[in-house]
Formats: C-alpha cells, sequence, structure tokens
C-alpha cells in the first residue's frame, strides 16, 4: 500500500513535463505559491499568507502551503512573524549551507534536505561538473506548510500538481508534503547515482581498454570530487529520516509515518550505492596509478636497453680514438670494415637479446 501510493506521486509527478511553475500570487519575488488546501482539494483564488491562514484557522480544517525561493531577511520577517517561527530555524532557512537535519520548535518542525541534480556533458574531463546541489527546507506546523528553495533547481510545481491529484493524501495534512517532498529529494538521489554510474563505467572502460595518459588521472580524481559532494548530501540525511519514520515529532501525522519508512529505504539504497562507487573509484585510481607505473618501467627498459646497444660503437670507436701509434688494424687495408663490421655484429646481437627477453 505504501510503496503503491509512493509510486503514485511519482508517476503523477513524472507526468508533468514543465518543470516551472509560475507565482499565482501578488506577494513578492520570493514567493511562488500560495495555496490553501481543504478535504484534499486545492481552494480556488490567489491568497495573501495572511488571509490564508486566517481562513484556514477560521474553518478548523486544511492547511496552507507557502513555497519561497531564496528570500532575503525582509522578505521573510513577515513570514516568520506570522506563522511564530523560531529565529534559529529562521536563520538556517535564510543563509542556508546546512546539513540534512530535522529540528523541533515547539509544535513546528524545520527540516533541511540536500537537493542534488546530474549535470549533463558531453565527455567527462577533469573540470567538469557533475552534481549540482541545492537546499530545500521546510517549516511544518499543524495547519501549514512552508517551503523555501535554494539553488536554481528543484521547483515543487510539478510534485504539488502531482499530490493535487492524490486528494486522499492531501487529506493527511501538512505531513504529507513533507513526505512527498522528502520522497522526491531521495528519488532524485537514485537518479543522479544512476547517472554517475553511467560516468564511471566510461571512466572504467577507458582505463582498462587501452593505455592512458596523464590526464585521465584528473578525470578520475574529479568524478570522486563530485561523488563526494553527492555524498554529503545523501549520507547524513538517514538520521533524519530514522527521526521521522520512527521518532515522529507531534507536528508529523501517525498515519504519515510509515510512509517514511518506504523512503528511508530507498535512501538506504542511495546509500550503498554511493559507497559502492566511492570503492570502485578508489580501485580504478589505483588500477591507473599501476598501469602508469607499469609503462614508467617499460619506458625505462627500453631507454637501458638502447643504453647498451649504443654503448658498443661508444667503447670501440672511443678506443680507437686514443690515437695511438702501434694499434691494431690501424694501418690495415680492411681494418676499417672490420671494425665497423664488429660493432654491428655487436649491436644486432645485443638487439636480439632483448627482444627475446621482451625489453624491446
Amino acid at each position: 500500500m505504501i510503496r503503491n501510493l509512493s509510486r503514485a506521486v511519482r508517476r503523477a509527478y513524472h507526468r508533468t513535463v514543465d518543470l516551472s511553475h509560475p507565482a499565482r500570487s501578488p506577494l513578492g519575488s520570493a514567493v511562488e505559491n500560495c495555496v490553501v488546501y481543504r478535504e484534499g482539494g486545492r481552494q480556488p483564488g490567489d491568497w495573501a499568507p495572511g488571509e490564508a491562514i486566517r481562513r484556514t484557522r477560521e474553518h478548523r480544517e486544511g492547511f496552507v502551503w507557502i513555497g519561497l525561493h531564496e528570500p532575503t531577511e525582509e522578505e521573510f520577517a513577515g513570514l516568520a512573524k506570522l506563522f511564530g517561527l523560531h529565529p534559529l530555524a529562521v536563520e538556517d532557512a535564510i543563509h542556508a549551507h546546512q546539513r540534512p537535519k530535522v529540528e523541533r520548535y515547539d509544535d513546528t518542525l524545520f527540516a533541511v534536505f540536500k537537493t542534488v541534480r546530474y549535470v549533463e556533458h558531453e565527455q567527462l574531463t577533469a573540470t567538469s561538473e557533475v552534481v549540482d546541489t541545492g537546499e530545500v527546507m521546510v517549516f511544518v506546523g499543524r495547519d501549514f506548510v512552508i517551503t523555501i528553495r535554494h539553488g536554481s533547481h528543484g521547483s515543487f510545481g510539478p510534485l504539488r500538481e502531482a499530490l493535487e491529484r492524490l486528494p486522499d493524501q492531501l487529506q493527511k495534512g501538512p505531513s504529507a508534503v513533507l513526505h512527498a517532498i522528502a520522497d522526491r529529494v531521495v528519488d532524485d538521489y537514485l537518479d543522479v547515482t544512476d547517472a554517475v554510474q553511467n560516468d564511471i563505467e566510461a571512466v572504467e572502460t577507458a582505463v582498462f581498454a587501452e593505455r592512458t595518459a596523464r590526464g585521465d588521472a584528473g578525470q578520475i580524481y574529479q568524478l570522486k570530487r563530485e561523488l563526494l559532494e553527492l555524498k554529503r548530501a545523501v549520507v547524513p540525511l538517514h538520521r533524519p529520516l530514522q527521526i521521522l519514520a520512527h521518532e515522529p515529532p507531534a507536528a508529523v501525522s501517525p498515519e504519515i509515518q510509515p510512509y517514511f519508512r518506504d523512503v528511508a529505504d530507498h535512501l538506504a539504497r542511495a546509500t550503498e550505492q554511493i559507497n559502492a562507487f566511492d570503492g570502485l573509484l578508489d580501485s580504478i585510481l589505483q588500477a591507473h596509478v599501476a598501469q602508469v607505473t607499469v609503462a614508467q618501467n617499460e619506458d625505462m627498459r627500453k631507454i637501458t636497453a638502447w643504453a647498451a646497444i649504443v654503448a658498443v660503437p661508444t667503447m670501440i670507436c672511443g678506443i680507437y680514438g686514443m690515437n695511438f701509434d702501434h694499434m691494431p688494424e690501424l694501418h690495415w687495408t680492411y681494418g676499417y670494415p672490420l671494425a665497423l663490421g664488429v660493432i654491428a655484429t655487436l649491436c644486432l646481437g645485443i638487439h636480439r637479446g632483448f627482444r627475446r627477453n621482451g625489453w624491446l
């Protein structure tokens, strides 16, 4: 049941092709949307936050979902006061650069998620950007959800529209939105890890298929750095999801708690893949270094072999270049051809010996 519902949300989300979601309220540049939900349905009209929460509390049912994108301190101050948000959480939400976490402030839950996006590229280079990260902060109260995005990706428009196709889920309240966000974020982790796997396979093929150039080490190292950025987004989310799945605060509906266990399972899969990729990249880098070392040894053997061959004529010519009057074959007609013949014979013999032993 839980897995089927999660898949339903994902299918509804992926059916939405347009990832942009225009603002539907004239509330300022930071506010992307302010929507009122009641009995699982979206209430028509453009709402201001104050009016939306007032109407919701008058009816004593439903909730308000306000979406913002990188608000300034001044833009967010009014909302923070209206909903009674804790100053520490407000500071974290505005300045971003937080680790994934879940914190409780009275009746309000504050959650931080790292979002990721795979950066398409024709060919991996030593400077390619592979993983782009952003942040999502979520305030969840009894009758409101406030989402704050940091970064150029991760619009909640498609997710909102997907949830609106599932009124039974929206009836579960603001924590249903929190689950949908966590589920989408973790699904993006899996999509990015699958894409990164293709890059790793391409690098692995290049390393073992042919002798690699020195620049390939830069590609491997850059991919490892990008994987580390992905790891910093994924791994710290384990504890927050465990809290939501097994020790949920009052803001999380008991009906939603089991759904976070499903998300935690997906996160565990993403974490296992990333750890495996990290170990694989270490092995690939070590294999590349070993290949470079072997290539250098082969080059040194060839240089040594040719130096030994060149030493023969150098030695003979050096002896006959000492200009003594009484030396063998100096005044013999065939002395010079004989010396050249001896040099050639010795050089060819040494060359064959090195070739037979694999040095040339």
